[in-house]
């Protein structure tokens, strides 16, 4: 596995090796020992799989009381993620990073807590997967608008994306929690 930082450097970029042919291919997902050297030492307690429709976006979303880390993933098609840093301390607080992620790149990216995390899909569909490092907590959850002005994420949109009413009513980044 090749762990790459970002230009946020806890936001980490996993790219597998793949090992294929005409039969098909073997990657190593995961490996606790190496996820702690390059990206910290994390426990996943839950793992989550959704399916979503191309321009449906998701986020921006964290939980603020038990904030999750997590590791994503597509199995199926493409979405671009990002990872927006709320931690008021850091000297990122405010930016954002993005990464396509998609079944033939089989990339992953780690997403720390006291990050938002959002993800739109850019192919017909997408299945996405990912492994958090606490439980989720319905009451808990924060969403920030994923068109916030303050932020300027450049989501590569084709159309008016389809978003939540949770999201639509997201706060404003000026108003969300943020982490110290």
């Amino acid at each position: 596995m090749d762990y790459t930082r970002l230009d946020i450097p806890e936001v980490v970029l996993l790219t597998p090796r793949v090992f294929g042919d005409e039969r098909g291919f073997f990657m190593e997902s995961f490996r606790q020992s190496e996820f702690e050297q390059h990206c910290g030492n994390y426990t996943f307690v839950q793992d989550n799989h959704s399916k979503s429709k191309h321009g449906i976006l998701r986020g921006l979303h964290y939980q603020y009381e038990h904030p999750q880390g997590k590791l994503v993933r597509v199995t199926r098609g493409e979405v671009f993620d990002v990872a927006v840093d709320m931690r008021q301390s850091s000297p990122t607080f405010g930016q954002w990073v993005g990464a396509m992620l998609s079944e033939q790149n089989k990339r992953m990216l780690w997403v720390p807590p006291g990050f938002a995390h959002g993800f739109y899909v850019t192919s017909e569909e997408a299945e996405f997967l990912y492994k958090c490092t606490d439980y989720y907590a319905p009451g808990d959850e924060v969403s920030i608008r994923w068109d916030d002005s303050g932020l300027s994420i450049d989501w590569p949109l084709s159309g008016a994306p389809n978003v939540s009413e949770k999201d639509a009513q997201g706060l404003s980044f000026a108003d969300a929690p943020r982490f110290r």
